[in-house]
């Protein structure tokens, strides 16, 4: 298994990637594995709100694991993303999610983090995004991200690739992260923010979430139906890709 899911008291089930040699990259076993816990927990009366961490303490998830191989459909009006379908909310999970969130956090993690209610991250959390980097559009990740944060810190982090990272305190000054703890202490904050939301009546809680969601969902509808036409149009063939990964140097500004 790589996904972990261990129950705590007080109703609260904490979600852990476990594929820290892989910087807890989602493979497609690791895609099928979260859809599938979202939808059991979706069940279960016993829990009621979740936190989700990475295994290891190197990163939270670096996205998609490149390895992965997707055959696409041969018009560019269609395209099979496996991260579609890894939140919580793509799969109608209207309970809390708390993301803890220690090293890296990029890419395909926003599929993630873009469905959570809100972010605790250690001190070193640091978040960007390298689609661009390698000749791929930043299109699901920008488009949950500027849910979050102003358009030009988006924007600057998107465009940016690999060439910045943002630090968990930039992160916290720019609304993506919500609290910013000592290292290791992540998971500890949110389990404990959990605990507390888990302690409210029930529908009173995913009533709330339901209504924050609901705020948004028009407009992110919209932006993310867009989103497969815009990467079939402008992604590099993938020998191409690779070969700008294989190519890519050590380095980059943190602010």
């Amino acid at each position: 298994m790589t996904v972990r899911v261990r129950a705590d008291e007080g109703g609260v089930a904490v979600v852990t990637l476990d594929r820290p040699e892989r910087h807890n990259a989602i493979d497609l076993e690791t895609a099928g594995e979260l859809t599938a816990v979202w939808r059991r927990l979706r069940q279960d009366a016993s829990v009621r709100a979740v936190v989700l961490t990475g295994a290891g303490g190197r990163a939270f998830s670096t996205g998609v694991d490149r390895s992965v191989e997707v055959p696409q459909p041969p018009s560019p009006y269609a395209m099979d993303d496996p991260l579609r379908t890894v939140g919580p909310k793509a799969n109608d999970l209207w309970k809390p999610v708390i993301a803890a969130v220690a090293g890296m956090a990029c890419g395909g993690a926003f599929y993630l983090l873009g469905e959570t209610e809100f972010i605790v991250a250690d001190e070193t959390a640091t978040f960007f995004d390298p689609h661009t980097s390698y000749g791929m559009v930043s299109a699901y990740e920008a488009v949950y991200m500027a849910q979050r944060m102003p358009m030009g810190e988006v924007a600057r982090m998107a465009l940016m690739g690999t060439a910045e990272r943002l630090t968990a305190r930039r992160a916290y000054e720019t609304g993506l992260v919500s609290e910013v703890t000592p290292v290791g202490e992540a998971l500890t904050a949110a389990i404990r923010a959990a605990s507390v939301i888990a302690s409210y009546p029930t529908e009173a809680v995913q009533g709330t979430v339901r209504a924050l969601w609901a705020a948004k969902e028009t407009t992110l509808a919209q932006a993310l139906a867009r989103a497969p036409q815009l990467i079939a149009l402008g992604n590099l063939p993938p020998g191409r890709q690779a070969a700008l990964f294989a190519a890519r140097t050590p380095g980059f500004r943190t602010r």
